[in-house]
This record gives C-alpha cells, structure tokens and sequence, in this order.
C-alpha cells in the first residue's frame, strides 16, 4: 500500500490517501481521527483498516466518495513535519566511503560501527519543492540518494531478528549537503541541516508491500544525466544493524525516520567536483517505492 499525504487543489488542507492507480482515496474524509495525518495513522496502528477501505473503493470503481484524481492533488512530504529530528546514517557503502577518502586524499578506513547524525525537521519539503541554493552559504550543494525507514511503533534494544516488527515502511530521501559546511565545521550536522535540505516522498510504501528492503535498486539523475545507481544489498551495515545499534539505550518512536546512506557518484568527488546549480533538477527513484524529483533555486 502506497500512503501519501495530500492537498486537494485549491485547498490548503492536509488528507492522509492511499494512491489507487490515477487517483487518491482520502482517508481523512472518512471523519476517523486515526485518519487524520500519517502520524495519526502510525501511531493508532490502523494499516489494516485503512488497507480495507482504500480496497473496498477499488471494488467500487471511480464512483466512489473520496476518490480523487491524482492530477487533482499536490503531493506533500508524507510526514511534514516529523516529530523530532531524522536519523540518518553516514558513510554506509562501500564505494562511497572510498570516493571520499579519494576525494580528499586520504587512505580508506571503512567504519566499524554505523554512524550516526540527524538533520532538522526544518529540512523536510516534498516531491515538486524547490531545494534551496543557499547562496552565500555554501558553495558545494551536494545531493545523496537514500532509502528511509519510517518507525512503526515504539521501542529500545531492538534485536537485530526483531528488526522488522518495528518498520512501518519505506520512503525516498535525498540528503542535501552543503559539503564545505561539512568540512569547515568538522561534523555533519550544519551542512545537511539547512533548511529545505531533505526532500522525502513521494510516499510511503508499507513494509508488507516489499518482500525485500535490502535488494532494491536506486538510482539518481541530475539533468537527466545518471550520478547515482547501486542497490540497497551493499549497504556496509544492512537495516537490521543499524536499527538495532540506533536503539541501543535510545527509544525509537512511531513515526521517526531513518535514512540508511548513499552510494557512491556524489558531486564532490567527480573530477573536477559538480555542486548542484540554480536550476538543476534532481531526480531520485527507488525500485517498488518511486520517485522523488526536486528542482535548486
């Protein structure tokens, strides 16, 4: 099941929908309050009913109260505005972490724990949103593919064989950098916590909906030209690790998002480097989820 957060064109109101092929069956016009955001939705644990009726408006057909074409709606960030900062994990590939050694001219060391680092809820916009140049700011904007994990319900210490119980599902974030940022203030945390820096979308898939979260193929095109393309098997440290290192001591919570790193063809470490300019348009697809595109201005 395809979930996405939605405004129905003129309004400026926020639905919770499931996409049906062309349209959108609204959740949130059904009145039920666990129907009212994405949140409210994880949080109540409703997948199940809201499964059967985006089902029983199928069976229905085009008739149906609350089915909305797709060209009709805007699509927003599936979570808006996150309840706290995304997790994000760097350094998660090989031939990533090896590009950036490269880049700055210094030997490899693969990390042997996942590392950890958050960006602002401040950062999320949405499929369509324009990434900010922050000129002036920065001068390297750097994109990064990812696949998101959404927490589906609470809990700390998870086991590494229960890691699946705690997935609500799948999402597509690009993880913007501003890379001098990165290396001027010696940590991660300001140069990928700029406002706008996080485009995630277009939905959420649910986890019942992927047999296999780490054999899926991801891919991102800047202009069209292809930057980007692995598949989540190479992960170094692969879903189960990192939610159960992330959880260790610390509660993961209904609705947190995790991004699990990049691959390797980031701007910085082509020769000579290729930051992001005004007027790009940056495509990221993920095999069985879809495709996040977001234009710098």
């Amino acid at each position: 099941m395809k979930l996405v957060t939605f405004v129905r064109k003129p309004s400026a109101d926020q639905h919770l929908g499931v996409v049906l092929d062309d349209a959108v069956f609204d959740l949130t016009a059904t009145g039920k309050p666990e129907f009212e955001s994405m949140l409210s939705l994880i949080r109540a644990g409703a997948v199940d009913a809201a499964k059967a009726l985006a089902e029983a408006a199928r069976g229905v057909g085009s008739g149906v109260p609350g089915l909305v074409p797709l060209e009709d709606v805007t699509l927003l960030a599936p979570i808006p505005r996150p309840a706290k900062n995304i997790f994000c994990v760097g350094r998660n590939y090989i031939d990533h972490v090896t590009e950036g050694y490269k880049a700055r001219g210094l030997d490899l060391k693969l990390p042997e724990f996942p590392q950890f680092f958050s960006k602002p809820p401040t950062t999320v916009i949405a499929t369509g949103d324009t990434i900010p140049l922050h000129e002036g700011i920065t001068n390297l904007l750097d994109y990064e593919i990812e696949l998101a994990i959404v927490i589906g319900r609470d809990g700390r210490d998870i086991p590494a064989a229960d890691w699946r119980k705690y997935v609500f599902g799948y999402t597509v974030l690009n993880d913007i950098t501003g890379r001098d940022l990165q290396r001027r203030h010696d940590q991660w945390f300001k140069g990928k916590g700029l406002d706008g820096s996080c485009p995630i979308g277009p939905c959420i898939v649910t986890d019942d909906a992927i047999a296999d979260p780490q054999k899926l193929d991801l891919w991102l095109e800047v202009n069209g030209e292809r930057r980007q393309a692995a598949n989540t098997s190479q992960m170094i440290f692969d879903l189960p690790r990192i939610i159960e290192d992330l959880s260790r001591g610390m509660t993961l919570e209904a609705g947190d998002i995790i991004a699990t790193g990049t691959p390797s063809g980031v701007g910085y470490a082509m020769t000579p480097p290729h930051p992001l300019q005004r007027g790009d348009l940056v495509t990221c697809h993920i095999e069985g989820i879809g495709t996040l595109q977001n234009r710098i201005g």
